[in-house]
């Protein structure tokens, strides 16, 4: 994923500074791995002997996997992305092959730039947001209580199914007020 910064720095529509505390770049892509009669993944002694199979697996269009950063679960246990209460959080995310489209449960984007261009305002507020396959986008939201959040690609499916999720660990103190009416 390649996204350039402005020089002057992240703006809001009305041209207010934005800006944050960390930044996370998220990877995600599908895999096409083949899979014998039983539907019991194939392994090949070499790289050159799968090449057959692996072509002809991704010329199904299925993906046997969709995963962020490399493998299913790199995003989560101890390779969970963290973040503190109070904290703002840009986070970057590419699809090479597909559309996808985040979201963050229990957050959302404060600010998001779905075509990854920060010359274009952001939009406010999205559940999920949209990238298409082939670009990145990125969003900023800013963590009001401690917890796991899961960010998933919001085909639920390819998120709990196919391994596109992961998770944001957020350490600080609950304020039960944003709880309360």
């Amino acid at each position: 994923t390649i996204m350039v910064l402005p020089r002057e720095g992240l703006k809001d529509p009305d041209g207010n500074s934005l800006t944050y505390d960390r930044a996370y770049t998220i990877g995600e892509f599908d895999l096409y791995i083949p899979q014998d009669e039983n539907g019991n993944y194939k392994d090949y002694a070499t790289l050159g002997e799968s090449y057959a199979d692996t072509v002809k697996a991704m010329r199904t269009l299925t993906p046997t996997h969709v995963v962020f950063n490399g493998a299913v679960g790199a995003l989560t246990g101890d390779g969970a992305m963290e973040a503190k209460v109070g904290e703002t959080v840009l986070i970057i995310h590419s699809q090479a092959n597909r559309d996808t489209r985040p979201h963050l449960i229990g957050g959302h984007g404060d600010w998001v730039w779905e075509t990854g261009k920060f010359a274009n305002a952001p939009e406010k507020d999205l559940e999920t947001w949209f990238i298409r396959g082939g670009s990145a986008g990125a969003a900023l939201y800013t963590f009001k209580q401690p917890g796991v959040y899961a960010y998933v690609n919001h085909n639920l499916i390819e998120a709990f199914e196919l391994g596109a999720s992961g998770h944001f660990v957020v350490e600080g103190e609950w304020d039960h007020d944003l709880m309360t009416q």
